[in-house]
């Protein structure tokens, strides 16, 4: 079975969630013996070469259906629905707040692809996205997809409610690599006892609110992450409102961060929406008590474990971090995790969909 993975052209160059998740999938697939190219969407692709395409990120439907309309090929979506109604008036303020409101969210998700098209160079090829505007071409997918693969109930039941949809779906939960969770690996003094956030630097994530709620506290705040292109700003805002007893650093990877996740005693998002927050999970089963946003869908995954807070409230997200850093950590959370948020079965339950629609 060969199958092309297809995302945004700035997957590796703009790191994510979804790139997290892209690459781990394609590495557990692999070990049940199905071939898996990454592939950006701007990029020339040989479709004879595969059997099926995979898309992520239906809310970016330019990106898909030019790969759609060119192939004939069978194929299914991740959608990743993240629910950016409210998100961008609260979080970003000015001209943009002003814009949401008028606008609303299917003609603000139109105007931000042609903006990054004009300001970012990512091009829109698909002439029927210009036509059909954002929500038309979301319904136009869903009319052709295969299988759509949200990564919980709770992600299928907004995006059914969002589009009206009774498109076939299988559930792809999220995970981690379960070959970090047992890894020997050095505890770093300096993260000792702290709180860290490790996620890429943006109005959603709300890294500001965080360093907000937290400046002046006796504990130690360490922010990871790089901002998108059109973040610049909010990274700047973040970095002049850092200091004291909160730092800013760069991105980390691989044994690095597991190090920190395993030194630290608390890993804090407060971001605005959330479908799963991989840095959460992640940080989680390394030993971290964990502060979660009380929107989207991550009490599917974190249920009763996780301190959740207010992402509009600063009072709320330093109470939720102070609770969560006095608590001792739950190993039945970690347990629970390993039993069923892996890559590995993420990559089963993905195989089943490919299978069911190569059937047919």
């Amino acid at each position: 079975m060969r199958i092309a993975f297809i995302a945004r052209s700035t997957l590796f160059t703009v790191r994510g969630g979804d790139t997290r998740q892209m690459e781990m999938t394609a590495k557990y697939l692999r070990k049940l013996g199905v071939s898996v190219d990454i592939r950006l969407s701007g990029a020339h692709i040989e479709y004879k070469d595969y059997d099926l395409l995979h898309f992520f990120n239906i809310i970016r439907p330019a990106d898909i259906m030019v790969h759609v309309e060119r192939s004939g090929l069978p194929f299914v979506i991740s959608p990743i629905f993240v629910e950016y109604d409210g998100i961008n008036e609260k979080s970003k303020g000015g001209l943009f707040s002003i814009a949401s409101k008028l606008l609303g969210n299917e003609r603000m998700e139109y105007v931000k692809s042609i903006a990054r098209w004009v300001l970012n160079g990512e091009k829109i090829t698909s002439k029927k996205y210009l036509l059909l505007g954002h929500g038309g071409a979301i319904k136009w997918l869903l009319n052709r997809v295969g299988y759509l693969l949200p990564n919980s109930e709770s992600e299928m039941r907004r995006f059914r409610k969002a589009y009206n949809t009774n498109c076939t779906y299988h559930i792809v939960p999220n995970g981690i690599d379960t070959e970090i969770a047992d890894r020997k690996v050095e505890q770093n003094a300096e993260y000792k006892d702290a709180v860290i956030c490790v996620a890429r630097f943006e109005p959603l994530k709300n890294q500001l609110a965080l360093i907000e709620a937290m400046r002046g506290s006796d504990i130690k705040v360490y922010l990871h992450g790089k901002p998108s292109p059109n973040n610049i700003a909010y990274y700047e805002q973040c970095v002049r409102a850092a200091g004291g007893n909160i730092q800013i650093r760069d991105w980390l990877e691989g044994d690095e961060l597991f190090s920190v996740f395993a030194s630290a005693r608390v890993h804090a998002l407060p971001s605005y929406f959330e479908t799963t927050g991989l840095s959460s999970l992640e940080a989680a089963v390394m030993g971290c008590n964990i502060v979660v946003t009380n929107r989207g869908d991550q009490p599917d995954y974190f249920k009763g474990d996780a301190w959740y807070c207010k992402p509009d409230d600063v009072a709320s997200i330093r109470k939720a971090v102070e609770g969560a850093y006095n608590a001792p950590y739950n190993i039945a959370f970690k347990q629970r995790i390993l039993e069923h948020y892996t890559w590995q079965r993420a990559a089963e339950e993905t195989l089943k969909a490919y299978k069911e629609v190569l059937k047919d």
